[in-house]
């Protein structure tokens, strides 16, 4: 089975690039150019940061912190539905 590749165009920085994504991700693709844009140009509205390579290399950073708060979250979750999971076949087992 062969996965097809569409090209997409998507503007970055203010340029035009072209990306390849599997079919059916065209979409995906975009909106996370679009959320990468939003960070860029908060970015770039703090006074720290002056030039787009920097402005992308913070929004970069930004959104892997907040992935990886996100995984952490998700462990934590499924560590304390597994404790649940074991508290109540203890105690369905001493029924």
């Amino acid at each position: 089975m062969t996965n097809k590749v569409s090209q997409v165009a998507v503007t970055l920085l203010g340029k035009s690039h072209q990306f390849s994504c599997s079919e059916g991700q065209e979409q995906a693709l975009v909106n996370a150019v679009d959320l990468l844009n939003e960070r860029v140009d908060e970015m770039k509205r703090r006074d720290t940061v002056r030039t787009d390579q920097n402005a992308l290399l913070m929004a970069a950073l930004h959104l892997c912190h907040e992935y990886q708060a996100l995984q952490q979250d998700q462990q934590s979750a499924k560590q304390h539905s597994q404790q649940l999971v074991e508290r109540l076949s203890t105690h369905l087992e001493d029924k």
